[in-house]
């Protein structure tokens, strides 16, 4: 089964365009799995010591059944790795190959039939549960055929009738799992790539609507006073001056039109942070109170701090969940963002300076509660006063 590493973060679309659903489905194919899945993959093999466990109390061919064994793992080592990136017959083809190993290693080693347990796996992770069930049934009734051909107990068969399918079950949850979140990435990716569409066309009609008349008094009122420079300078020179007026004042409309693009939106961050944290496989809860009025830096200030708190705990606290807190205290706003991951290491970094910078210029303030001990979380709030102060003003209290 193909999976990637989750690293797509919610931004607004006035920052660098993060992966369309093409590209993201690309980088799915690509990479067969991200680091914790390798690694669960490679824990997985220790139960390759079953297979080596009955040979303790083997007699008489020991040295046979030992090279039987040692070859049958060499065997199946690689066929495990690569059966987690196959699909379809190729990774039929994986499991019963598996199964294969088991079946020719029995008569040897009894701890042959934990092959048949990789193969129960494998079936899970790859296959539509229905046929990963139909497989793992078919091979366990040719295995306990297999075993009376060979005049062999069929309680060799419990175990991984037992184990094996209580590892299905497991392969087959955790495959649905996966799928789960490679939707919620694809979503995301397709939410952000219609924002960005979204914004594009709005900036298009506000251009239009703020320059398209002003550019068109520009162009006529130019052109009335090049026609009467030579005639009448006094009136060219009026002209020219309400050229100039009507110039700044484009001038003026453009730039809070861009400042407004530049702000960010906190409930468009709030969405972007619920979004993030599903893909990854996160518990997210938010908690919004009633707000008062808020000015456009208050608000750019809210929705940047809760972007680069959302996005150290993902990159940073290996959590398992996030809690996000909005609510008025007598005179300050909180931002509150709770995690339960190992804790805050280190010195602070450049997010967190920011954070306090921008705290710090609307006279607010930045509180980092860290308990002492790792696995116990952090603890992050962004506080600024609404009681009707400006920027400047908070800044010099």
């Amino acid at each position: 089964m193909r999976t990637s590493s989750p690293q797509a973060i919610g931004h607004s679309p006035a920052d660098s365009a993060p992966d369309s659903c093409e590209a993201l489905r690309e980088r799915l194919a690509a990479e067969p799995g991200s680091p914790s899945q390798r690694a669960w993959r490679r824990l997985n093999l220790v139960y390759l010591v079953f297979v080596f466990l009955p040979l303790v109390w083997a007699r008489g061919e020991m040295l046979l059944a030992l090279g039987a064994t040692l070859l049958a793992v060499a065997l199946f080592l690689p066929v495990y790795w690569k059966g987690y990136e196959l699909e379809g017959r190729a990774a039929w083809g994986a499991a019963l190959a598996m199964a294969a190993l088991g079946f020719a290693l029995t008569p040897w080693n009894p701890g042959g039939n934990t092959f048949l347990v990789y193969a129960f796996a494998s079936l899970g992770f790859s296959q539509p549960w229905r046929a990963a069930v139909g497989g793992a049934l078919l091979l366990m009734l040719l295995y306990a055929g297999w075993l009376l051909a060979l005049g062999l107990p069929i309680p060799f068969a419990i175990g991984p009738v037992i184990i094996g399918g209580a590892v299905l079950v497991g392969a087959i949850l955790g495959r649905r799992e996966m799928q789960r979140n490679e939707r919620l990435r694809l979503t995301q990716a397709e939410v952000e790539r219609l924002a960005r569409v979204a914004e594009r066309e709005r900036i298009a009609r506000d251009l239009h609507d703020l320059l398209g008349h002003t550019l068109s008094v520009v162009a006529m009122k130019s052109e009335l006073a090049r026609k009467l420079a030579e005639r009448d300078g006094s009136a060219a020179a009026a002209h020219i001056g309400e050229v100039e007026q009507v110039a700044r004042e484009a001038l003026k409309q453009v730039r809070e039109a861009v400042s407004g693009m530049r702000s960010a939106q906190l409930a468009v961050e709030l969405v972007n942070a619920r979004l993030a944290a599903l893909a990854v496989g996160l518990e997210f809860e938010a908690r919004v109170d009633p707000l008062p009025p808020l000015d456009a830096a208050q608000e750019n200030a809210l929705a940047m701090a809760l972007r680069e708190a959302v996005t150290n705990v993902l990159r940073h606290a290996e959590a398992s969940r996030i809690e996000v807190e909005l609510a008025r205290e007598g005179r300050e706003l909180r931002l509150c963002v709770q995690d339960d991951g190992r804790g805050c290491r280190g010195a602070p970094g450049n997010g967190l300076s920011g954070m306090r910078e921008r705290a710090g210029a609307l006279g607010g303030q930045v509180l980092l509660e860290v308990p002492p001990g790792t696995g116990r979380g952090t603890r992050l709030c962004f506080v600024l006063p609404v009681d009707g102060r400006r920027a400047g003003e908070g800044a010099r209290a």
